[in-house]
């Protein structure tokens, strides 16, 4: 059942480098708001990537964060962020709505990016960056944290080498609770769970199972005036098929599960975070991955690390979150909003 030639817990050894050993960038921030906070302190605990330089609306608040982190440089304006000398990449963690905008305006500047999940409001949004990057000739990639970490490397080596056998069926959720004054209840900040939370589950969907070729989403709405809830059901070529749940109601065990023919991968919740995961057979046998639990902090300099490789080697995206792999998530999500009537304000390109 497991090659003899595997370690011996019987499942691939991952294959993720020490983050200090990638080449550092000189990283500006665009927008410093709590996941730019999460992002520069993990990179400052366990990377040599350097975080030259910060930029907001507000000098005030560029400021606040450059003094809070030790930054050479803080900016009133993601245009000067953008076209400033001294920066080789832009990370991109505006509110949502202005991902697009500012992504753009970086890559006119010429700078690589990498995008906050999810890299736009829509398909054509995320369609549109990519074009613009490969035209520009700069690197671009969707900040979607949970693929460069260790563990995912080690569940991709075991769906590659076919231990799980055919995958039949795919079970993911995220829900959490906040409080009334967050961001994710402001309709205009295009609130409600699907890109907050709802993007982890569907990206580990349709990283797995592809593009589905049926789905059927349901919603709840908030008194907010944001969505609530929404679930789907997705049907895949060949049979296989997924369930999706997401909500900003109260917090879940946030679990995924990948069933296939030969045996179960269950991801300990939060499967989208540093953990382990445990591979069960038919025969009551079972393989468990350790990795140490942890959050953002423990987490987050993987991907940095990752997107400077990628940069040194010359390549203008990621093979763990490839731009196409990011647009596919974004038809995905483009069709539960069709049918669960979610609408985002002063969105330029909307689901058709």
């Amino acid at each position: 059942m497991v090659s003899s030639s595997l370690p011996e817990s019987g499942l691939p050894v991952s294959r993720v480098p020490d983050s200090r050993d990638a080449p550092a960038l000189r990283w500006g921030i665009m927008g410093p708001g709590w996941i730019a906070e999460r992002f520069t302190e993990s990179v400052q605990a366990y990377s040599t990537q350097v975080i030259a330089a910060v930029g907001s609306r507000s000098l005030e608040r560029s400021k606040t964060f450059a003094d809070a982190f030790g930054l050479p440089a803080a900016y009133g304006s993601y245009e000067e962020l953008a076209t400033a000398p001294d920066i080789d990449i832009v990370y991109v963690c505006t509110p949502h709505n202005f991902h697009h905008a500012a992504a753009v305006l970086a890559i006119d500047a010429g700078k690589h990016v990498l995008i906050e999940k999810p890299i736009g409001l829509n398909a054509a949004q995320a369609r549109d960056i990519a074009a613009r990057a490969r035209a520009a000739g700069v690197f671009a990639a969707e900040a979607m944290w949970s693929f460069f970490l260790p563990k995912f490397d080690v569940i991709r080596q075991v769906l590659d080498g076919g231990m799980l056998g055919t995958v039949t069926t795919v079970l993911a959720e995220y829900g959490e609770h906040f409080e009334r004054s967050h961001r994710i209840f402001d309709p205009a900040l295009a609130g409600g769970p699907l890109l907050d939370l709802g993007t982890y589950p569907l990206a580990l969907i349709t990283e797995v199972l592809g593009a589905p070729e049926q789905l059927s989403a349901f919603g709840q709405p908030h008194e907010a005036g944001v969505n609530a809830q929404l679930s789907a059901i997705l049907r895949f070529p060949g049979g296989s098929q997924a369930v999706i749940n997401t909500h900003l109601h109260n917090f879940t065990p946030t679990m995924a599960t990948i069933v296939g023919s030969e045996a179960t991968l269950t991801i300990d919740g939060p499967f989208n975070m540093p953990g382990g995961f445990e591979v069960r057979f038919p025969d009551g046998t079972r393989l468990r991955y350790n990795e140490a639990a942890g959050g953002h902090l423990e987490g987050l300099h993987y991907e940095a690390a990752a997107v400077a490789r990628a940069i040194a080697a010359g390549d203008t995206e990621t093979r763990q979150r490839p731009l196409a792999s990011s647009i596919r998530t974004m038809d995905v999500a483009d069709e539960i909003r069709r049918q669960t009537g979610i609408e985002f304000p002063g969105e330029g390109n909307a689901p058709a």
